[in-house]
């Protein structure tokens, strides 16, 4: 029985890392925010920590500072306390110059390992400041990339969606039409004169022609014929 609960709670994370994932990839402004506002967070956390170490090693050097000239006094003072025969203030400023000295070396030893932790910590915490600004960046980027990609693909979509089919058939259709009439057009010249009236007329107007043609020969021979008989009486009178 534990076996099936344990299968059902692996299939419901994953179909709760599906949902997130889904949430995600459609808000992916709201995902960059929320990553950059943590990595903002914990870069307070590591300042507050860098601020700690930068204190303790500012308290270091001052007390070591400190120790450094109460060992220079205490130097002054030990030949005073001999050259005037002040064995036991001596031998109380001697034993305060050993402490001193083993003091002093055991801070110069912590000194360094702080100062180097403290510089080790700034550089992780100005790297850190780098990633985040590196962060905001790409954040900047991908969102001006996600913006242009959206737009190609909605003129793409726009540009499928406008169908040229209907237009291409409109155009066959006219076309078609159009080619239609013309050989209607072709054929109406092709087959002019070629009907029994056409035939008639044409008949009738080269019969019309003969006529004429016959009336004008007639004419001509009955002028010709005149001229011929003038010509004779002419003739005939000057013999006279």
């Amino acid at each position: 029985m534990a076996g099936v609960f344990e299968r059902l709670s692996q299939v419901w994370k994953g179909f709760l890392a599906i949902w997130i994932s889904d949430i995600e990839a459609k808000n992916p402004e709201a995902v960059y925010e929320a990553a950059i506002e943590e990595r903002i967070k914990k870069h307070r956390e590591l300042k507050k920590a860098v601020s700690g170490i930068v204190y303790l090693r500012n308290k270091l050097q001052a007390e070591l500072e400190q120790k450094t000239k109460l060992l220079a006094e205490v130097n002054l003072q030990i030949p005073v306390a001999v050259e005037e025969g002040e064995d036991e203030a001596a031998l109380v400023l001697i034993e305060q110059k050993n402490e001193l000295e083993t003091a002093i070396g055991a801070l110069n030893i912590e000194l360094e390992k702080v100062s180097a932790q403290a510089e080790e910590s700034k550089s992780g915490l100005l790297q850190f400041q780098g990633e985040i600004e590196k962060l905001k960046r790409e954040k900047m980027e991908m969102l001006a990339k996600k913006a242009n990609a959206e737009a190609r693909l909605k003129i793409q979509e726009t540009l499928d969606g406008l169908s040229t089919d209907a237009d291409i058939k409109a155009l066959d259709n006219v076309r078609e039409s159009i080619e239609k009439k013309a050989a209607e057009a072709d054929v109406g010249a092709e087959l002019k004169g070629e009907s029994l009236d056409d035939k008639l007329a044409k008949i009738k107007s080269k019969t019309a022609n003969a006529a004429a043609k016959a009336q004008l020969a007639e004419m001509k021979k009955q002028m010709a014929a005149k001229k011929e008989a003038a010509a004779s009486a002419a003739a005939v009178n000057k013999t006279m």
